[in-house]
């Protein structure tokens, strides 16, 4: 069995294709954003709850959509990341043995944390103005016509100093964590024993407890307060639903590659199996999420509730996504992955895995765009350019972070019971 992961040259070149792919089809989509650029006047005047510029209509810029499309990619990578960490945390606070030789690869996942958080923090400072209506200034000056008394109200929780603080300290403290899971993992490599074991087992218990309530503070920050009119109590979770079903799902088709490239060998019918029954059943507890947050709006049926909804039903740009955004996180994982045979054998996880990824992608497409663009959203070129950018980027950190520390943890203590894992 390989131990080391070889990040070869064949693999970086194909990584820089996409990249440059990424590049190409960005541009292309805002030299056409930019051609085909309509006046205010064309702006759909119908969208409520929108703030007037000087001529009656929100001022529309081709680069708002860019803008969109860049925080779309920064959140759904980032919670990509930051949930696999908390995937092998899990397994520490569980003391589960079956995953014992395949955290190497959420552990690599994790490392996109710290470059994505940097991200985050820059492309916030560039477009917060544009992204987050919230930031504009006038929305709280009773003197000026844009006064918005409803977002006036949230000015002690939505205010540009105290939303700073939280995303640092929530990035910052989330990185310490996984910097410390990192040092004892390396520690235990080198030492054996249980001493690490046990430190990992504390330290993960503490994360787990901290990141439940902060990945919903910072799930209502960067993407419930861009519809800042909305409120659904649910949303912390429909975010955390999102983004771990995602991860598990990344978890799952990087170990099936690495499998199939003559690296963890040891993974079993069994291991896949546990892996595709997280993919299976989590795709249904999202499922239940969405269902339950759409149920209780339709049903209490209150205008500044069911605006979420209706913006997105009511859209010819919307609507589509809104249908597959079903089929694919849904009726598809959910009819393809029912039998236990699709979730033992590879060549329905190769399948399943990549739409899933792709689906909740489109799932944060809809939570961000129409808050952002309104009746001006699209996909196309720019969309697809910006997702092979961030992949290429996002794929690099994670199989270079594959080379940091040999596969397979042979000191774990619950090793064996991972090597002849059997159900």
């Amino acid at each position: 069995m390989k131990e080391i992961f070889d990040f070869n040259n064949s693999i970086k070149k194909n990584l820089l294709y996409l990249f440059l792919a990424g590049v190409f089809l960005s541009l292309f989509g805002v030299y056409s954003l930019i051609n085909s650029a309509h006046s205010p006047e064309d702006v759909g005047s119908t969208v409520e709850n929108i703030s007037l510029g000087s001529n009656g209509y929100e001022d529309y810029h081709w680069y708002k959509r860019v803008y969109s499309n860049l925080w779309i990619n920064i959140v759904y990578f980032l919670g990509i990341s930051i949930s696999a960490i908390f995937f092998v945390a899990i397994q520490y606070v569980s003391q589960a043995g079956w995953s014992a030789g395949i955290l190497r690869v959420p552990l690599a996942i994790g490392r996109w944390l710290l470059p994505g958080s940097v991200l985050m923090l820059i492309v916030f400072l560039i477009t917060n103005h544009d992204v987050f209506h919230w930031t504009h200034e006038y929305l709280y000056d009773k003197d000026d016509p844009r006064y918005d008394y409803i977002i006036d109200g949230k000015k002690a929780y939505l205010n540009l100093p105290f939303f700073l603080g939280r995303m640092v300290f929530f990035l910052g403290i989330w990185y310490l964590f996984y910097h410390l899971i990192l040092k004892y993992v390396a520690n235990e490599d080198k030492l054996g024993g249980t001493e690490s074991w046990q430190k990992l087992f504390t330290i993960s218990t503490v994360f787990v407890v901290f990141y439940a309530f902060t990945q919903s503070v910072a799930a209502w920050d960067w993407v419930l307060s861009i519809d800042t009119h909305w409120f659904s109590t649910m949303f912390g979770w429909y975010v955390f639903a999102s983004w771990w079903v995602s991860a598990l799902a990344l978890i799952t088709y990087i170990i099936i590659l690495l499998r199939d490239n003559g690296y963890l060998t040891f993974v079993n019918h069994s291991v896949l199996h546990d892996l595709g029954k997280y993919v299976f059943a989590f795709s249904v507890f999202w499922t239940y999420i969405w269902f339950s947050q759409f149920l209780l709006i339709y049903y209490a049926n209150i205008p500044e509730e069911t605006i979420y909804f209706v913006e997105r039903l009511d859209s010819d740009i919307y609507f589509p996504f809104f249908v597959v955004n079903l089929i694919l996180n849904f009726f598809f994982p959910f009819l393809f992955l029912m039998t236990r045979a699709s979730k033992r054998f590879t060549r329905f996880l190769k399948i399943a895995c990549p739409v899933v990824l792709f689906g909740h992608f489109i799932d944060f497409y809809l939570m961000i765009t129409p808050g952002i663009l309104k009746s001006n959203g699209g996909f196309g070129f720019l969309e697809i350019g910006l997702l092979f950018v961030f992949l290429s980027a996002f794929l690099f950190v994670i199989l270079n972070g594959l080379t940091k520390l040999p596969l397979v943890a042979k000191n774990h203590p619950m090793l064996e019971e991972s090597l002849h894992h059997d159900t």
